[in-house]
């Protein structure tokens, strides 16, 4: 399956459905999902990494059971904005995920996601490490679909 425009991606959203939006690390993805408005990301959990066939069933059984038609994963670019190894990973692991889905996706740069997340986490939140672990995965995930929902959102 092809790689949509981010914006193209929310124009062909049937109205009333959600994007998740997927944060793939090595160990776990974080998901997070929007609100049917497409205004408001929130974190939603996370899943251990395994094959990919077996990663796509629970993401599209979350997509039915929560009504969502499309994903976001996250783009891990260079501080620059160089597009490295890590990123052509992402690209193609985004790619499989939308074939064996059957979900529309697009790619959002997630520069920086993680660590600002932890940054909030230990700034307002006060949480120890440990704690912090089980929550970023999803708190990433829904920090890189806020910001693309943010830049995608139609000016009135």
């Amino acid at each position: 399956m092809a790689l949509f425009n981010l914006t193209d991606l929310r124009a062909a959203l049937p109205r009333g459905q959600r994007l998740i939006g997927l944060d793939p690390g090595s160990k776990l993805i974080g998901v997070a999902l929007s609100d049917v408005l497409l205004m408001l990301a929130s974190p939603y959990g996370a899943l251990r990494r395994g094959k990919l066939k077996a990663n796509a069933a629970e993401v599209a059984a979350i997509a039915r059971k929560e009504g969502a038609g499309g994903l976001v994963v996250g783009l891990p670019l260079g501080m620059d904005g160089s597009f490295g190894p890590a990123a052509q990973a992402a690209k193609d692991w985004a790619m499989a995920m939308g074939e064996a889905t059957g979900l529309p996706v697009a790619l959002w740069d997630e520069r920086l996601s993680s660590s600002a997340v932890n940054r909030m986490l230990i700034g307002e939140a006060d949480l120890t490490r440990a704690k912090r672990a089980a929550v970023v995965d999803a708190a990433a995930a829904a920090y890189t679909l806020q910001s693309a929902l943010d830049a995608t959102a139609a000016r009135g």
